[in-house]
């Protein structure tokens, strides 16, 4: 009996930040709303006005408006209508005000929105257990030997999948399957929303060659203006071009993978389970806070950060050497330092000491907006890395307890 044809799904949440928010605020459904671009003041006062009333009978004419909004934020996601109008994510919110000066504003709620990605993801994992998770609203899935998932290409399965969820959550996603990840991707933005997509090998020449160089995910805005310098404007444009040539214009490992992904080859796996890089903790502040003015503010957010963290590594039985701060100012740069300690730690003061001297490194006379602490260079607690590592440090344990005691630059932990 020959082997099931590899069948690899990529599904992808229906703008799934203004869709979390469209159920709860039902009354806007059909109209164009964007999300994202500051704190959510305006919300605040708004459902502060209308306290003890459910929100779906908020009135429309309640909700801000694009064309009011001052600042520089950023447009996280649009819902269609909006995008309608040529707004979308990572825009300015300045910059959509003109495009489509009646869209309605509303902020990230991030817990929410995590909540309903654990849940659609806990849908997929009931029917296809051999789930890749690629962040808070797409993931890849493998249909080879799930039931359904060969019929009619994988769209048999696909149905079932997006009904579990609208039926589990209310939401809608959108899923391409294809022969590889690469081609499902794509696939997947062939027909959203709601859509589902199937592609073969067969289908290569006449449904991603003509498609602009950007659809291959891993070519950048930089290599797509070398390319289109080089004549190059669609996958096929890249397909037609000697393997030799392409290795010889962007190097040899980006240059045969191109030639690859033209062809739409791609052997990678879908992982279920992946050892982490690093663990992170991070929060957006109601206010942009300034370090010196509202230091002591920061400093309770900060220690909270470092216990919080230092939580996540122990229960997930990790501990790292490496320490990072992440600062987002109120002009949306972003500043990271890292020191890198000479023992393994899951402990949070020991994370806030070293994360302190890594705020001793970056500007703080600017108003900060965000937040966080990181710890890389992972190992596992108990790991005979890790032992070593600790048996080493133990020796310097008193000259670490003498520096708890000094203060960072936003105040002692």
């Amino acid at each position: 009996m020959p082997a099931p044809l590899r069948r690899i799904a990529h599904l992808d949440m229906d703008a799934f930040f203004a869709s979390v928010e469209l159920l709860r605020y039902p009354q806007l459904k059909g109209l164009p709303v964007v999300i994202g671009g500051g704190h959510g003041e305006a919300d605040a006062r708004m459902r502060e006005r209308y306290a003890g009333q459910p929100l779906s009978q908020i009135p429309v004419a309640a909700f801000p408006l694009l064309k009011d909004y001052v600042g520089r934020g950023v447009i996280t996601t649009a819902t269609y209508p909006a995008r309608q109008f040529g707004v979308g994510s990572a825009m300015g919110m300045m910059k959509a005000a003109k495009l489509c000066p009646q869209a309605l504003v509303l902020p990230v709620d991030g817990d929410e929105v995590r909540r309903y990605s654990r849940g659609f993801k806990a849908v997929i994992r009931e029917i296809a257990p051999v789930m890749e998770d690629r962040g808070v609203d797409e993931v890849y899935i493998d249909f080879t030997e799930v039931p359904g998932g060969q019929r009619e290409g994988g769209r048999v399965l696909a149905r079932l999948i997006q009904k579990a969820i609208f039926d589990k959550t209310g939401l809608t996603c959108s899923i391409g399957v294809a022969p590889n990840k690469l081609i499902a991707k794509m696939a997947s933005e062939f027909d959203k929303p709601n859509g589902i997509s199937t592609v073969f090998d067969a289908d290569v020449q006449a449904r991603i060659w003509p498609l602009p160089v950007r659809k291959i995910n891993g070519i950048g805005p930089k290599s797509e203006i070398k390319l289109h310098k080089l004549h190059l404007h669609t996958i096929g444009d890249i397909a037609q071009q000697p393997r030799e040539w392409l290795v010889d214009n962007f190097g040899n490992a980006y240059g045969a993978w191109m030639h690859d992904a033209a062809w739409g080859r791609d052997d990678r796996p879908v992982v279920t389970e992946s050892e982490p890089v690093s663990v992170s903790r991070e929060t957006t502040f109601e206010r942009d806070l300034h370090a010196v003015r509202d230091r002591a503010e920061l400093g309770a957010i900060f220690t909270d950060l470092c216990v919080l963290l230092a939580g996540d590594l122990q229960r997930k039985g990790y501990v790292g050497r490496t320490i990072g701060i992440k600062l987002r100012y109120d002009d949306f740069r972003t500043a990271t330092r890292d020191l890198t300690i000479d023992h393994y730690t899951a402990d949070a003061k020991a994370i806030r000491r070293a994360a302190g001297q890594c705020l001793k490194r970056v500007d703080l006379t600017r108003r900060l907006r965000l937040l966080g602490v990181r710890v890389g260079k992972l190992a596992k607690t108990g790991s005979p890395e890790t032992q070593v590592a600790e048996a080493a440090a133990g020796a310097q344990a008193a000259g670490h307890r003498a520096a708890e005691a000094i203060a960072d630059l936003f105040g002692p932990g």
